[in-house]
């Protein structure tokens, strides 16, 4: 047996392995981009070989069998596969290819984005649902009727008179907000959460009990007439699924039919830019799919063996890939917590090289039988942190080692406790702990504390490894001279952090207050105890009791900030923040004033220097009204880092966004900052 053989039945069992398990199983193996890889790996030795070339290849078929659990219905029309393509070369390989075939340009195209869902086929008699399928193997489909009935977006009769018999195409897709809702549901209970909205889909249209398909709010985006009989005849591709607007079903509206190539290249870009919502959707894209327009240059084309000639599907970039974890690390934060992190083999996923990638908390990583050598699958989508999805189990081999938590810190070599109903482990070295002191720093100098432009990590980092600083009140000595001459720091860079670090000075007292990280401490609670003491020092001078009397503060928020008072060590730095100029009052208001009264906010996303409650609060206590739901009333979307579905819709209504930087200002100089 040649070595082309023997890898050709290799890649042969693979795919088919991995197809079974997304198929019909509904639990992915491996990320689409893989599978891709090893598919075109197939074909390109079945070109090579055609002689080795046999009917049941996976090349020579359009999915995968049906599962057993529904009925079996046949297609009347195949429901094909889409080739790929993944780059502009592709497409002009594509375009030259239909251009060839036709011995002309086609008369234009429709861009449709490719929705991650599943595949379905609907059946329509006299305009009334009779028969709803899977694709399937594309032959042959599993019968969904009575789950998808339970569908809103799916008519159960047209609007308008239909054709005697119609079978239209769609995907069925589960809104992005649903799949985080039943996410945080799965969450509380304490069960499995689900890795993404196309599987969630897949999963709820093939229950055996039709109310759990309802339960789940999926939707539907049709694209296209399979046939009919009866009815209207179309000239173009664009003409049929205005039809099927008319007639009720949905179409989806980001759709657009252009003239040449160039304009099917400017549609990509942008969706590629919109995939994660900023376009105002409330699904999932991962890519474009491009049909030529004309339905009789479509006949003309015809098909191959598992794809039409007339349509490509661009994919995007992939935003999950497999790759070893090779081990698990710590860091501990500015509060002490220590994190788990997973370093890995390098790989390219989401636009960029991943090394590093969140594992979020020992009892996450416990929860999802994460290993040191195990294949994991690591997802990074946009800006988002990268993070380690789960292990491939099925690629488990050997003795992968449990990961324990440490029971000292490697950085300074204190021990790592979990105190008694707390959920994450401390660090106890204080800030003697390298680490907790640079993150207490950065932290320090973010935009929710002093913001100090210029001081981020690499500068936090410099100055650290020279001895320049060891707390926050040597930020304060430093001068043009320690910095000019080092690396990146010219005149102009030297100048401008010497002028920041200057200006925080004279940042109001609740800044200082959040940025000196006391334990329970932020910016809601920051306000709420300098509107009563109105300077650092009486709040010092205070008692336990006394802070704890206050409205809205607790009796462990008022031991952590006496605590920390009474320390030595806080007590030295705080006189040093004295002698370098820093704000340590607030004057008296004038009067009672609702600066932000008649503003309404929502608030999305993770904010870098307030919890959620904390913004919420924070903003209440200046007056605006705060709600969950994004309107045409909203005066303002405060949005921090994955603000999801609500970001989306505040854009859609043409309602202001703010970041935390302008909302912290809005706090503080009112409406005017809008």
């Amino acid at each position: 047996m040649s070595e082309a053989e023997d890898r050709i039945g290799e890649l042969r069992e693979l795919l088919r392995k991995h197809a079974h398990a997304y198929y019909v199983l509904d639990q992915p193996s491996i990320p689409d981009a893989e599978y891709d890889m090893l598919y075109r790996q197939l074909e390109e030795l079945e070109a090579a070989h055609p002689d080795l070339v046999v009917p049941d290849s996976p090349t020579q078929r359009v999915g995968a069998p049906p599962a057993s659990l529904f009925g079996s219905v046949r297609h009347r029309a195949a429901m094909f596969s889409l080739d790929n393509a993944e780059s502009p070369d592709d497409l002009d390989a594509w375009a030259e290819k239909v251009e060839r075939s036709l011995g002309r340009p086609p008369g234009g195209f429709v861009c449709e984005l490719k929705i991650d869902g599943a595949a379905v086929s609907l059946t329509y008699e006299n305009g009334v649902l009779v028969r709803a399928a899977t694709r399937g193997d594309g032959s042959i489909g599993e019968d969904i009727t009575a789950n998808v009935r339970t569908i809103k977006s799916v008519p159960l009769r047209t609007i308008k008179p239909a054709p005697d018999v119609m079978e239209i195409r769609g995907e069925l897709y589960m809104p992005v907000s649903e799949f985080e809702r039943l996410n945080e549901e799965q969450a509380a209970a304490g069960d499995q959460v689900y890795i993404n909205p196309r599987n969630m889909a897949a999963g709820s249209v093939r229950q055996k009990d039709p109310a759990v398909t309802a339960s789940r709010n999926l939707a539907i985006w049709t694209y296209q007439i399979g046939f009919q009989e009866g009815g209207p005849t179309f000239a173009t591709h664009w003409e049929s699924v205005e039809y099927l607007r008319d007639l009720g079903f949905p179409y989806n509206p980001e759709s657009e039919r252009v003239p040449d190539l160039d304009e099917v290249k400017e549609f990509v870009a942008a969706a590629e830019k919109t995939r994660h919502g900023e376009g105002g959707h409330d699904y999932q894209t991962d890519g474009v799919v491009i049909k030529v327009d004309s339905l009789a240059e479509q006949d003309e084309l015809g098909y191959t063996a598992r794809a039409p000639r007339w349509a490509i599907a661009f994919k995007f970039p992939p935003e999950e890939r497999t790759t070893k974890l090779l081990d698990i690390l710590i860091n501990v934060g500015r509060t002490g917590n220590v994190t788990p992190f997973a370093k890995l083999d390098p790989v390219f996923v989401g636009g960029a090289n991943v090394g590093m990638a969140t594992l979020h908390n020992e009892k996450e990583l416990q929860r999802k039988d994460i290993r040191i050598g195990d294949t994991v699958i690591v997802r990074r989508a946009g800006d988002v942190i990268p993070e380690v999805v789960g292990p491939v189990l099925s690629e488990r081999t050997g003795k992968p080692r449990v990961w324990r938590m440490p029971a000292t810190c490697p950085f300074c070599g204190h021990p790592i406790v979990t105190p008694e109903g707390e959920a994450r482990a401390k660090c106890t070295g204080g800030f003697i702990c390298p680490s907790r002191l640079r993150e207490w720093l950065f932290y320090f100098a973010s935009r929710g504390g002093m913001d100090i432009e210029g001081l981020g990590y690499k500068t936090v980092d410099l100055l650290l490894q020279e001895g320049l600083i060891n707390d926050a009140a040597d930020i304060y000595s430093l001068t043009a001279d320690d910095l000019l001459g080092r690396e990146r720091w010219g005149e102009i860079s030297t100048n401008k952090l010497i002028a920041a670090i200057e200006a925080s000075k004279d940042r109001p007292v609740p800044r200082l207050l959040t940025a000196l990280g006391i334990n329970l401490v932020g910016p809601t609670v920051s306000n709420t105890l300098v509107r009563e003491f109105r300077s650092i020092d009486r709040l010092a001078s205070a008692d336990t009791a006394e802070i704890e009397a206050i409205n809205g503060i607790g009796a462990e928020i008022a031991r952590s900030v006496s605590e920390w008072f009474s320390d030595e060590t806080n007590a030295a730095l705080i006189d040093r923040l004295r002698t370098a100029g820093l704000r340590f009052e607030e004057p008296e208001p004038d009067g009672e004033s609702d600066l932000l009264a008649g503003i309404t906010l929502v608030i999305t996303g993770t904010l870098e220097g307030f919890s959620r409650e904390e913004a919420k609060a924070a903003a209440e206590a200046a007056g605006a009204k705060v709600t969950n739901s994004v309107s045409k009333n909203t005066s303002a979307l405060v949005a921090g880092a994955n603000a999801g579905t609500k970001l989306t819709k505040a854009e859609s209504l043409g309602v202001p966004v703010v970041d935390e930087a302008t909302f912290v200002r809005l706090l503080e100089e009112g409406p005017d900052v809008l």
